[in-house]
């Protein structure tokens, strides 16, 4: 009669004694668990190194290119589930911004969100270009571009701006709020970096150039 050859042997050592079967295939699932364990952790790690969704929508910086923006143009990227404007502004949008004070609500954005070094009559870290959050400080509706001077549909003497579409908020070039509007501050400014001439990072605490 044949013996059963459940038993084990260590490789290269015939005659040392048998490994229960039962604990063999408990060492064998532990280093299947193991493996399986180390490559749940490793994944994370792996796509932790780009931004994920769920990241940016809970504030991961945002990079955003430039390079293809012309002077009168806007782009929008998406940070934190906002909209965030950036417009290339022409000399003769700059110059509006000094002629319009006496009818901002908040003219040196004294009550308003900005960072310290965009606290200015640009509300800008470069003069050329304005970023800010694409959100009326009303009721949270995204206005319109119009940045049409003397726009008849705007009203005498219309600067250029934005139109918030929902209950007639006014902004200027700068996103400061016209008097007398519905939404009681300026548009917010992100805390942003220039990476680069061509390259931002809207959402990042650190300084930059």
């Amino acid at each position: 009669m044949s013996q059963s050859t459940d038993a084990t042997l260590a490789p290269g050592a015939a005659g040392a004694e048998a490994v229960d079967p039962e604990r063999r295939r408990l060492l064998v699932a532990t280093c299947i668990a193991g493996g399986a364990a180390s490559g749940a952790v490793a994944w994370p790690f792996l796509a932790s190194m780009q931004p994920s969704d769920r990241a940016r929508a809970l504030g991961a910086p945002v990079e955003a290119d430039i390079s293809a923006l012309e002077p009168g143009q806007q782009m929008i990227v998406e940070w934190q589930g906002k909209p965030v404007w950036i417009v290339r502004r022409t000399k003769e949008m700059l110059a509006t911004l000094t002629q319009d004070t006496a009818q901002l609500a908040d003219p040196n954005s004294k009550r308003s969100e900005q960072p310290t070094a965009a606290q200015n009559e640009y509300r800008s870290l470069k003069p050329e270009y304005l970023v800010v959050v694409g959100i009326c400080t009303h009721l949270g509706c995204s206005p319109t571009a119009r940045f049409a001077p003397n726009d008849p549909s705007m009203g005498p003497n219309w600067p250029g701006g934005f139109l918030c579409p929902c209950h007639g908020s006014k902004f200027d070039l700068a996103g400061r709020v016209f008097a007398n509007m519905p939404a009681p501050d300026n548009l917010p400014v992100p805390n942003y970096k220039y990476l680069s001439d061509t390259k931002l990072l809207i959402g990042d605490e650190t300084k930059g150039a």
